[in-house]
């Protein structure tokens, strides 16, 4: 049997078809066969030759956030990661990386595995498996990936976001400890943010304010539940200062969450806090993309600063409890904006790269 995968060769350039053939799983691995695949924003860094790891002219891979039912197990593997019963046929979403186990990081549980993509990021797909990226027909799901049954109930448009976006916020959220009552700013509403209204919501956010540029991201954050709206292209920093302070008593923001990706948003984020506040950076990964801000703001208010890339084994159960329960709560069916298929994968990531869509998705 043969599968068809989309190659990346040099930074915005069209990503090329190639057809391998598709390896049986090894004892411990799945085979899954793809249905839903999504140009998360750091695809479009990757894309443009911003991310770290990928080597000109080398056939690799991208695509990362995903959905898909099992083409074949390994004789080994009888459940998903939270001891379900597994079976050929099933739709089940897993982490796109996996931890080495042995170093620093691994053991300590500080931050996230500095290996985690080395079976994916800079691997020629030349190489077998083959299957390593989400844009291509097959996934070669191998050892040590977080795999979990997807329940009936959650479509694909519900559930191929989250183990990326979902889950990283999940991730976030929980580390940055949202409290009852509080007011939480939300700066950018793509995919991460509208997870981030619904989430805070429902660890007891009392006030929610997202920031964004787009009139269409800003609408269906209101359609999420967001109390305050603000646009930055038609505010000032100062206006958004003063709007702010008039929504929080002139304390400021208890918790602000940048999912913006732009590293100005990381200056004024933490001048909406108010003192003792929390601020957790999850969008600016992109190194070498430098901004300036007012340490003073985080030293005389005392601020808390956490950045967030990745996620543990508990957010995808945690994001997957979450939307199953409150799925007719939020329009989380609408974060996908777009769909294109498979064939036209090349068109969907240039109309991304535009920037209108909240997010597209590449269906199988």
């Amino acid at each position: 049997m043969k599968g068809k995968v989309a190659v990346y060769l040099a930074a915005r350039q069209p990503l090329e078809f190639r057809e391998y053939s598709v390896p049986d799983p090894e004892p411990d691995s799945i085979l899954v066969r793809m249905r839903m695949c999504n140009i998360c924003g750091s695809d479009l860094h990757l894309w443009c030759g911003l991310g770290p790891g990928l080597q000109e002219g080398l056939p690799q891979i991208l695509g990362h956030e995903m959905v898909g039912t099992i083409e074949k197990l390994g004789g080994k593997v009888k459940t998903d990661s939270a001891g379900t019963p597994l079976e050929e046929g099933d739709r089940i979403i897993y982490s796109y990386f996996r931890f080495c186990g042995t170093c620093y990081y691994c053991l300590t549980r500080e931050a996230n595995c500095p290996n985690r993509h080395r079976h994916w990021i800079g691997v020629s797909s030349e190489l077998p498996p083959h299957f390593n990226g989400g844009f291509g027909e097959f996934y070669y799901l191998g050892p040590g990936n977080w795999v979990f049954k997807v329940p009936d109930e959650l479509s694909d448009d519900h559930v191929s976001p989250v183990n990326c976006a979902a889950a990283e916020i999940a991730f976030g959220l929980r580390n940055i400890e949202i409290r009852g009552g509080e007011t939480v700013l939300i700066q950018g509403a793509g995919g991460l943010g509208l997870y981030a209204i619904a989430m805070a919501r429902e660890m007891g956010a009392a006030q929610i304010i997202v920031v964004d540029a787009l009139p269409p991201r800003l609408e269906l954050a209101k359609q999420f539940g967001a109390d305050h709206l603000l646009d930055v292209r038609e505010t000032s920093p100062g206006e958004r200062l003063e709007q702010v302070m008039g929504w929080t008593n002139s304390l400021g923001a208890d918790v602000a969450i940048e999912v913006a990706g732009v590293p100005a948003a990381v200056a004024e984020g933490v001048s909406l806090l108010r003192n003792g506040g929390r601020y957790l950076c999850v969008g600016n990964i992109n190194k070498g993309q430098e901004t300036s801000f007012d340490p003073s703001h985080v030293v005389r208010g005392q601020l808390t600063v956490k950045g967030v890339h990745g996620y543990d084994s508990l957010a995808i159960p945690q994001a997957l409890e979450i939307i199953a329960r409150t799925k007719n709560k939020y329009p989380y069916e609408y974060i996908l904006s777009h769909h294109f298929k498979f064939e036209d994968i090349n068109e969907a990531i240039a109309f991304a790269d535009e920037g209108a869509a909240t997010r597209v998705s590449v269906t199988f």
